[in-house]
């Protein structure tokens, strides 16, 4: 079959674009042939087709963002009719990509979730509406999560969030990937939905030293006996990052390193990255905390006479451990990605989704609650990076977990027993 699957921006390194391409492979794996229409292309996506309108950044959807949620100044009428026309126009746009393609089943990822797009979710949900075809959206994260961010003085506004985030249509079948998101949708909206988790391909070797990533080290300016933690996740406050920081200072040992290879694009005003400079420039060894998201990217490169850049799987490749102290997450792609990789993870005990679906099935890590780094944990961990027998014992016992309730064989099994 020719699946569709509409997303805001694909190829990069954020979670949702991420774990749409694991599905993409799957979807290829069991003969399908999948096909994305996107608002950004941020790196190489084969069957993809760009359509500006769905991206985050084009100036109708920051206008909209402000006018319906930032700065509610707008004329409520005037705005309304705006968002109708501009989701009328991607509507015809979906609908002529569909028929272009010859779509069979249709996938929106957090496209009818978070109204991060108002205009975007409007035209799926009459796209479904309209055409009856089977439509799986794969809900990463719901807008009552998020506080008070979607948050609206328009009645207007509201009701279309009502409406399209998420929508409830007979032949939409909603995905979501933790119980908390199941038991959430159920009881804010009354509807059913399917739980799969994040996943990853424990058979392709993610992670495994080769000979373009053990350039890395020398690339970064590292020493050979450096001990380097990597923070592999986007700058943005709920990561906790700082207490990753903290944790070096702690360990007061000058081989140890904080690699930072995520980027602050999503983080409002800059204000987070500049916090964490500034914890960075005031601790024992300031010359120890490295943000160099300028040097990774979704797939790695020579640099075409420039510097080299490396992928995420480079960054495990030379990981001692992985530092992941975030406050929230919808899943935890960096967290399965560290299992695949054999790298170990030192966690915050993030709510409401690491111990439910995550920690309680037995993973070795060493955790943390609400950010709170002890003398304990810290010691543990100091004792996961200088001890390589039992680096090595805690990666193999997870590897052997993720790979048992995480893999690409687990998602597999679950699209083949959904798709028609």
């Amino acid at each position: 079959m020719n699946i569709g699957i509409v997303i805001g921006r694909i190829g990069g390194i954020d979670g949702v674009a991420l774990e749409t391409e694991k599905w993409m492979e799957v979807l290829s794996d069991l003969g399908h042939v999948p096909h994305v229409l996107t608002g950004e292309l941020e790196g190489p996506c084969a069957y993809a087709t760009v359509l500006p309108e769905l991206a985050f950044s084009h100036p109708a959807t920051v206008r909209e963002q402000n006018d319906a949620f930032f700065m509610q100044d707008a004329d409520e009428i005037e705005l309304v009719a705006r968002l109708q026309h501009d989701a009328q126009y991607i509507e015809t746009k979906v609908l002529e990509w569909i028929e272009a393609t010859g779509i069979d089943v249709l996938i929106t990822e957090n496209s009818t979730t978070l109204p991060c797009h108002l205009t975007m979710g409007m035209a799926l949900k009459r796209v479904v509406e309209t055409t009856g075809m089977p439509t799986f959206a794969h809900d990463h994260d719901f807008h009552w999560e998020r506080g008070d961010r979607y948050t609206t003085r328009y009645t207007g506004v509201q009701a279309i969030i009502d409406e399209c985030f998420p929508p409830d249509l007979p032949n939409l079948a909603h995905i979501v990937i933790n119980s908390y998101c199941q038991e959430s949708l159920a009881r804010e909206r009354s509807m059913n939905s399917v739980m799969i988790p994040n996943v990853m391909d424990f058979r392709s070797g993610f992670g495994q030293p080769d000979d373009f990533s053990s350039t890395l080290r020398a690339s970064l300016g590292f020493e050979p006996d450096s001990i380097l933690l990597f923070q592999i996740t986007r700058i943005v406050r709920r990561k906790g990052i700082q207490t990753a920081i903290d944790l070096v200072d702690r360990l007061d040992d000058p081989r140890v390193n904080l690699v930072l290879t995520g980027t602050a694009t999503d983080d409002l005003n800059g204000e987070y990255l500049q916090e964490l400079k500034e914890q960075a420039a005031r601790s024992k060894r300031p010359d120890k905390f490295h943000f160099v998201a300028d040097r990774f990217t979704n797939k790695r490169s020579s640099g075409n006479g420039g510097p080299a850049l490396f992928s995420l799987s480079d960054a495990y490749a030379n990981a001692n451990a992985m530092t992941y102290f975030s406050s929230y997450e919808g899943f935890g792609n960096a967290f399965v990605e560290a299992l695949a990789a054999r790298v170990p993870i030192f966690v915050n005990n993030y709510k409401p989704v690491y111990w439910p679906d995550i920690g309680s099935k037995g993973f070795r890590t060493v955790q943390i609650e609400d950010n709170n780094l002890t003398d304990d944990a810290v010691e543990e961990m100091r004792a996961v990076l200088t001890d390589p027998d039992l680096r090595d014992d805690i990666t193999d016992v997870n590897f052997e977990l993720g790979r048992k309730f995480f893999s690409y064989d687990v998602l597999a099994a679950e699209l083949s027993y959904l798709l028609p």
